[in-house]
């Protein structure tokens, strides 16, 4: 089913604003986790271990997950469909996967931020916390691959999408036969 116009663009402009969205949670939280990495004060990097959970929970997850669901809505919406093209496909599986590896990390940035919230962990505890950098740089680079993807659009049908754009469609005094 393809959507109406207005219902068309309107889903477009959301999705875009839920996914640009994403990203540049993405690039503050990463502002946050190159101070918990280079950081040896203590009063930074419980601040930092904080804030990083807090974006991660309360802005990060829930941009993902809309901007996954309206990339669904998007694709069984328009003429691009969800298995006609491979780029589409593409985008939907590293969303997925980055959705999924997001959630995962959260567990990770929950522990830190659960050890920086205690006052009784000290400045050397929290300087071997470690860094959540190499995750939240990798998956700022799957955005940023699906963001291309998206604007260009690159050539290239699935099966099921020559199927679809070669089935013949029945003409005007063409009936069904039971």
């Amino acid at each position: 089913m393809i959507m109406a116009p207005r219902l068309r663009k309107f889903s477009l402009a959301a999705h875009i604003a839920l996914s640009v969205g994403w990203i540049g949670a993405v690039a503050g939280y990463i502002a946050l986790d190159v101070a918990a990495a280079t950081s040896r004060n203590a009063k930074t990097l419980r601040a930092c271990y904080l804030a990083m959970e807090l974006i991660a929970w309360y802005v990060i997850v829930p941009l993902a997950l809309a901007s996954l669901l309206t990339g669904l809505v998007m694709s069984l919406g328009t003429k691009w469909g969800l298995f006609r093209h491979y780029w589409v496909l593409i985008s939907l599986l590293l969303t997925i996967i980055a959705t999924v590896v997001l959630l995962v990390e959260t567990q990770t940035i929950s522990y830190f931020a659960t050890i920086a919230a205690d006052p009784a962990t000290s400045s050397d505890d929290l300087q071997s916390l470690g860094s959540t950098l190499v995750h939240s740089v990798g998956g700022t680079v799957v955005l940023c691959v699906i963001l291309v993807l998206n604007v260009y659009k690159p050539r290239g049908m699935t099966r099921y999408g020559w199927r679809k754009q070669h089935v013949r469609k029945p003409g005007p005094g063409h009936k069904e036969e039971l």
